[in-house]
């Protein structure tokens, strides 16, 4: 009987906010996950009135030319606060991170943080991440329904993973390594529709 009574209130509450006169639920994608072909969905709602949560996540599976790999999934909860009105103007956001990867073979030529990126020319890793961050954003209306997002946030992530040689070979070079990173840790430019 619990569990039949909370998902009628789950649903009550999903259909109260779709069809309220305010908008309170925003679905989006970001342009910079896009650009990288990393198919991506964020859900945002408000909850108190400067307050927000969203939801969002990304997944690459694609196989790209060259034997270049850069599969992964990620998933990404943040809370807002917005500095006048939900949806409009500035705010600013903490969040939590986590996924999986799998890459090599990407010539990315730079190092940040103490982080050597251009390892990824020779090498391929396989792991896990977590992590979490802080963010400040600003939302720009277009219309009613339409919205233009730009956030960026800075934090710190845990990786562990394998190494191998190569982006196709099967023989680990190296086990389960931690590695902490600082740094940024969102980007984005977001087109959302409001319900």
């Amino acid at each position: 009987m619990k569990i039949k009574c909370f998902l009628f209130l789950l649903i009550f509450s999903v259909f109260k906010c779709l069809y309220s006169d305010a908008q309170s639920v925003a679905l989006k994608t970001n342009l910079v996950y896009d650009a990288t072909a990393n198919a991506n969905l964020a859900v945002e709602m408000q909850v108190a009135p400067k307050w927000t949560v969203e939801l969002s996540g990304n997944l690459n599976l694609w196989k790209f030319s060259e034997g270049k790999q850069w599969r992964n999934y990620v998933v990404q909860p943040e809370v807002r606060y917005w500095l006048c009105d939900t949806f409009s103007g500035h705010f600013f956001g903490a969040h939590l991170f986590g996924g999986q990867y799998n890459i090599g073979k990407v010539d990315l030529g730079f190092s940040m943080l103490g982080t050597d990126f251009s390892k990824l020319k020779d090498m391929r890793y396989q792991g896990w991440f977590t992590g979490l961050g802080v963010a400040y954003g600003y939302d720009w209306i277009i219309n009613r329904h339409w919205n233009v997002e730009a956030e960026i946030g800075i934090g710190w992530a845990y990786t562990r993973f394998d190494s191998y040689p190569c982006a196709h070979c099967g023989s680990k070079i190296d086990s389960d390594r931690p590695h902490n990173y600082f740094g940024p840790t969102k980007l984005a430019v977001n087109i959302e529709y409001l319900f």
